[in-house]
Formats: C-alpha cells, sequence, structure tokens
C-alpha cells in the first residue's frame, strides 16, 4: 500500500500549524474570506494520498475514483461562496501544502488555486485541471464557458484521469481506480443517453438562462439559449444589466408567443433583483423554472445531482 512519505514524519512546523489552525476559526490569521475546506467523511486507509479538490463536485469526483484510498479536502463546499473572488484561508493553503493531487475545474473559474499553487513549496502534487482536459477553448467572438462539470463526456475525461494521478503514486491500486473510473464513466454515459432523449422529443426548442452555468447541459439536449449574452454574462460577472437588455430579456417570457421560451433555467446560487425579476416573469407566464446550482446540494453525489437536473429539465419540457 502507498505509504505518503509526510505521514512518517514527526510533528514538523507545519503540521503544528495544522494543529493550531484547527482549533481557530475558519476566517484562518490571514484575514480571508473563510475557509469552507472540507475533508472526506467516507472511512479511508492510514494510508490514504492526500488530494484537495477546489470544489464539493471536483472532491465527489475524486471519492468515487479513489474510495477508502483518498483523503479529500474540498475548498467550496457552500452555495454561499463564489469560487470567482474566494480567497484561501491559512487552513486551505496548508491542505494543499500536503497534496499530493490537486483537482481544479480551470479556466479562470477557481483562480485561488492557482494561486496558492504558485506560492506553495510543494511542487510536486499532481494537478488536474478539468478545462484543460477538456480541450475546450473560447470561440472567436465570444468567451469560454469553464463550467465544465455540465459537460458529461469532460467529466469522464477528468475521471480518467485523476485515475491515473492516483495510479501514478499508489500503483498497487492502479487497477482499482481505473475500474472505479470506469464504472463512474458508465453513469455519465446514462446521463448523456438522458440527453439523448431530451433531444429527440425537444430539440431546437428554446429556453433561457440566468448565467451560462447549464449551457454545456442544455446544448446536449438539443435546446436553443435565447438569452441575451450581456444579461447573462453582466450576471456572471456581478454587474448590473441595462435596462434594455433586462427587457429584451423579459420579453422572452412576456413577448410575443412565438418568441417565447419553453423553460428558464436559473442558477439559485447568484441571485439579485434583476434575476429574481425574470424569474418572476417566468413564473407569471406560466414558464416552468428550472433551478441549478454550482456546487453539490448536502447529501448529494455527483451523479445522483446531475440525474436530478436532467430529470427536472425533461419534466419542465413534457409539461
Amino acid at each position: 500500500m502507498h505509504v505518503p512519505s509526510w505521514r512518517l514524519l514527526s510533528v514538523t512546523p507545519v503540521a503544528s500549524l495544522i494543529l493550531l489552525a484547527g482549533c481557530g476559526n475558519a476566517s484562518g490569521p490571514d484575514g480571508g474570506s473563510g475557509s469552507a475546506t472540507q475533508a472526506s467523511q467516507s472511512p479511508v486507509s492510514s494510508s490514504a494520498i492526500p488530494v484537495v479538490a477546489s470544489t464539493s463536485v471536483y472532491g465527489d469526483v475524486v471519492e468515487q475514483i479513489g474510495g477508502g484510498e483518498v483523503e479529500v479536502t474540498s475548498i467550496i463546499t457552500s452555495p454561499d461562496q463564489d469560487p470567482h473572488s474566494y480567497e484561501a484561508s491559512t487552513r486551505d493553503q496548508l491542505a494543499l501544502s500536503e497534496a499530493e493531487v490537486v483537482v481544479q475545474n480551470g479556466g479562470g473559474y477557481d483562480e485561488f488555486i492557482d494561486r496558492m499553487l504558485r506560492t506553495s513549496d510543494n511542487t510536486s502534487a499532481e494537478v488536474v485541471d478539468a478545462v484543460e482536459v477538456s480541450g475546450k477553448t473560447a470561440p472567436p467572438d465570444g468567451e469560454l464557458n469553464e463550467h465544465v462539470w455540465y459537460d458529461f463526456p469532460t467529466m469522464g475525461r477528468v475521471a480518467e484521469r485523476i485515475a491515473a494521478a492516483l495510479g501514478s503514486i499508489a500503483p498497487s491500486d492502479a487497477d482499482t481506480f481505473t475500474r472505479n473510473a470506469e464504472d463512474f464513466k458508465a453513469g455519465l454515459r446514462s446521463l448523456e443517453e438522458k440527453e439523448a432523449g431530451v433531444d429527440a422529443d425537444h430539440g431546437g426548442e428554446p429556453v433561457a438562462v440566468t448565467e451560462p452555468v447549464p449551457l454545456y447541459l442544455t446544448e446536449a439536449c438539443g435546446l436553443v439559449d435565447r438569452t441575451p449574452d450581456e444579461f447573462s454574462e453582466a450576471v456572471e460577472e456581478g454587474h448590473d444589466v441595462s435596462p434594455a437588455v433586462l427587457q429584451e430579456t423579459l420579453d422572452l417570457f412576456t413577448g410575443d408567443p412565438d418568441d417565447r421560451v419553453e423553460v428558464l433555467v436559473y442558477n439559485e446560487q447568484t441571485t439579485g433583483p434583476q434575476t429574481e425579476r425574470v424569474e418572476q416573469a417566468a413564473r407569471d407566464a406560466g414558464v416552468p423554472v428550472v433551478p441549478v446550482t454550482e456546487t453539490l446540494p448536502d447529501g448529494e453525489d455527483y451523479l445522483g445531482w446531475m440525474n436530478a437536473n436532467v430529470d427536472a429539465l425533461a419534466g419542465a419540457l413534457d409539461r
């Protein structure tokens, strides 16, 4: 079994800092916004590979593949925290200093991981970047949609990379990691079949979103996003929407019946007066609202969460 070298050491200054950090509050002495760091709750072996994941989404995928042979610390676990603006705490930095594998979304979504890696003495950790793995790039006339955990083919490749990274550290468990990744990919294929079913029934139908978060899912379902780019991009970046763009968005629910959308997919983790007004306009017009989130709901795993999202979208379209 793999025994990380750091587990063989006596209490070092770094370990002492970990103990002290564990006794303090979540904000940490660096004045950061507070850590959402959460270790895996599943039973782990005494030689478990320490892994840091930027969000609970990737932390769960690592647990699915690594099982009891990984000890996962997911930094963003709360829907109240925005990965774009998150400031890492001392506790986060200490966790990363011990990690042998780091899994991040990339694409500018979780830049706090890049900042920690640049300043960390830990230069040997294997880094899995989901956007890099995806091969996706920004279109010539737009911005990259970095929310690749809603793209199931990408998540299959991420699972393969995680299994390879863990297997390089613990070769005796490599076959187990590979099998677990294949099981995970089988669940993803089932999701892709569901998406194909939605496409067969509703391909070409128009939808609206409050942010680009679910667009990989809606596109795979054959749906056409009618949201003005200026609206969804402004909401994602935390900017106000101009009155003209807001009215253009509201018209998707209240305007000409031939131009109305069938569903509003609503990121319930990023709300404000303008998105709430759009949501109310949809409800007043009888347009179903499908909520989505960026982090795992409590008590759910990735595959269960995504199955619920696809089912909710299909149900709204079938109404």
